[in-house]
């Protein structure tokens, strides 16, 4: 695969991606007021949401030096300097994703609404929320996992125990002689 056939593959996903995103721009061509716009900024901002966007443009630079270096291997260098390059250029439209982030949260929350999601992510049980959430949401994944088990053994040996009661014992593939 040459340079420019990787650069056409990539781009044809890209070009996917970039209709999908003016395609639903357009249905949320919703008349929002410069103050809601700014509160759900605020509200983004208090939540932390666009921490998620600062690995987009490196990590996708990213994919594209390795799928074109292993095309072409011999220009490594090349490769990884211009990719960089031409990523840095495109950094500036990061905000447009934080508008279109402000204008989903907008049209989802009122004002208001965003007024007091921004309160709360702000106040000290808002922060801690932040913070320990992705941990507690991990141990509670952990527990209903270790519990799920508990009753998928029980419910077994209880469906066991009443059906053998109901039909009687049945012959297993070890009782059957050859």
């Amino acid at each position: 695969m040459t340079i420019l056939t990787g650069l056409k593959r990539f781009g044809a996903g890209v070009i996917v991606i970039s209709g999908l995103a003016v395609a639903g721009n357009s249905a949320m061509a919703q008349e929002l007021s410069d103050d809601h716009i700014a509160a759900a900024r605020g509200a983004i901002a208090a939540l932390g949401s666009t921490d998620q966007f600062d690995g987009i443009i490196p990590g996708t630079a990213e994919q594209l030096k390795v799928s074109l270096i292993r095309a072409n291997a011999d220009l490594e260098e090349v490769i990884s300097a211009t990719v960089d390059e031409e990523a840095l250029k495109i950094v500036p439209r990061r905000g447009d994703l934080e508008k279109e982030a402000a204008q989903i949260y907008a049209k989802a929350f009122t004002k208001d609404e965003l007024d007091a999601i921004a309160a709360f992510y702000t106040s000290d049980a808002g922060k801690k929320l932040i913070e320990t959430g992705p941990l507690v949401t991990r141990e509670l994944v952990k527990s209903a996992d270790i519990w799920a088990a508990g009753v998928t053994r029980d419910l077994s040996a209880n469906v066991s125990a009443a059906l053998t009661e109901k039909v009687g014992e049945r012959p297993t593939l070890s009782d059957v002689k050859p």
